[in-house]
């Protein structure tokens, strides 16, 4: 356990899981998994207690690299917006092959999902979604070329489990089914990479 921690008790698991607002004054809670840190007393869903890390104020917290709740606000100011979509982000880039849907990311950075696609499409020039689905295709891209696992495994890899959807998405956005593309990007490595129109895509 890190100096700036405190011990999780019994009585301040129950305050987080209560949203006990009197605890709010006694510690401040981080989740490990979404970089963010909460009063007691806010209303987001309680993570896992072994996902949890314990601080006396939020310049520890805030020293170990966690992000204040834009919810529950407890340092007392509010989350710049850009700040608050990188955090979003940063989770979609760790976490793009798993199941994420605009609810799952509001609720783990702690916002509606009308304010996060709002935000998120004000600041990044594209919807939740569809940043999800850019990133899928791009991981999927780099297994095409780096590796030689069939096009569905590349589709569940990149959390495009269903073969002819993910086909069909990589086709609408490259124009190239994922198995041209492979062998496109195998011609052009040959060939010293000068095959014509598929050194940048």
């Amino acid at each position: 356990m890190r100096t700036s921690d405190l011990s999780i008790t019994d009585d301040k698991w129950r305050a987080i899981v209560e949203n006990d607002q009197s605890y709010d004054s006694v510690f401040l809670y981080a989740v490990k998994t979404t970089g963010i840190f909460c009063r007691p007393s806010c209303k987001s869903r309680p993570p896992k207690r072994e996902n949890i890390r314990l601080f006396k104020t939020a310049d520890q917290a805030l020293a170990e690299q966690f992000r204040p709740c834009k919810r529950c606000k407890p340092t007392g100011q509010r989350l710049p917006d850009h700040e608050w979509i990188a955090l979003v982000t940063e989770y979609v880039n760790s976490n793009y092959m798993e199941d994420l849907t605009l609810h799952i990311l509001a609720e783990m950075s702690h916002g509606s999902p009308y304010h996060l696609h709002r935000t998120f499409k004000r600041i990044m020039h594209l919807t939740p979604m569809e940043y999800i689905q850019q990133t899928r295709l791009e991981q999927a891209k780099k297994l095409l070329i780096c590796s030689d696992i069939s096009v569905a495994e590349v589709g569940e890899n990149v959390g495009l489990s269903n073969a002819p959807y993910f086909i069909t998405l990589f086709k609408k956005n490259t124009g190239y089914t994922p198995l041209q593309y492979r062998q496109l990007k195998s011609k052009a490595v040959q060939n010293g990479g000068t095959q014509h129109g598929t050194s940048n895509e």
